[in-house]
């Protein structure tokens, strides 16, 4: 150990890290390993779109959900090792609760949030009935995906990634407590603007984001997450409002 008036002061240290953060690629690996299953599912959205676009009816599209789901899951799989936030899936009863009731919460807000003018476009649905019957297995699916693979997914990519990352390309090394209002909005916005319905999806994406920063937990918004498009998915089996898929 040098000696203490040989010892680097603050202002030093900090210089080092600043200049670390800014040695650090724009994208390094941990980066593409939440980005690439966020594109995997965005380009099927885009096979899907392509595809109704030239006479495709959209029964006949709905099994590609599941190749969708499928494809991430693998990615998932493949990029498991970086995911390095979860490897702790321990998260504290009360934390739990907070998630809990605020994924319910978010679910409340979401069909209620539907007005004309909260809404940008128009969602394509997905109605897994045949011949007047509901299949339950595309039911089975859909849910699956929606409850235990897109929470693990857009949180890998928003909260862990994004989020962090508009504060500084070493995000992995950026506490989640430590995310500034500019990570915060912008992730809340665009996430937003990802949904057909724009305000509940900005009103999910605050309360997930405050989950991350609040309990310094990726589970924290993943189980929230998880339990509002379960829950989102029996409602709308329920009431039969398709559009909301």
């Amino acid at each position: 150990m040098p000696p203490k008036d040989q010892q680097p002061g603050t202002a030093a240290v900090m210089a080092d890290a600043g200049r670390g953060a800014a040695d650090a690629p724009l994208l390094n690996r941990a980066a593409w390993a939440r980005i690439l299953p966020f594109l995997t599912y965005l380009f099927f959205l885009l096979v899907a779109d392509l595809l109704a676009r030239f006479g495709w009816h959209a029964d006949d599209l709905r099994w590609l959900y599941a190749v969708k789901i499928g494809a991430v899951m693998l990615m998932l799989f493949l990029f498991r090792k970086h995911y390095t936030e979860l490897y702790d899936a321990s998260l504290g009863a009360r934390a739990a609760i907070v998630a809990l009731v605020t994924g319910a919460v978010v679910l409340v807000l979401w069909i209620s949030l539907d007005a004309d003018w909260m809404a940008v476009g128009s969602a394509p649905g997905f109605k897994p009935v045949t011949d007047g019957r509901i299949d339950w297995l595309m039911v089975a699916v859909r849910i699956f995906g929606a409850a235990l693979v897109v929470p693990v997914m857009e949180e890998l990519f928003w909260r862990s990634f994004l989020m962090r990352w508009i504060e500084t390309p070493d995000f992995e090394r950026l506490d989640p407590s430590q995310v500034k209002w500019k990570g915060f909005a912008i992730t809340v916005l665009l996430f937003g603007f990802e949904h057909n319905l724009w305000l509940a999806g900005m009103v999910a994406g605050a309360a997930y984001n405050l989950l991350y920063v609040r309990h310094r937990s990726l589970w924290s918004p993943i189980l929230a997450h998880a339990l509002t498009n379960g829950l989102l998915g029996v409602w709308i089996v329920y009431t039969g409002s398709w559009n909301y898929w």
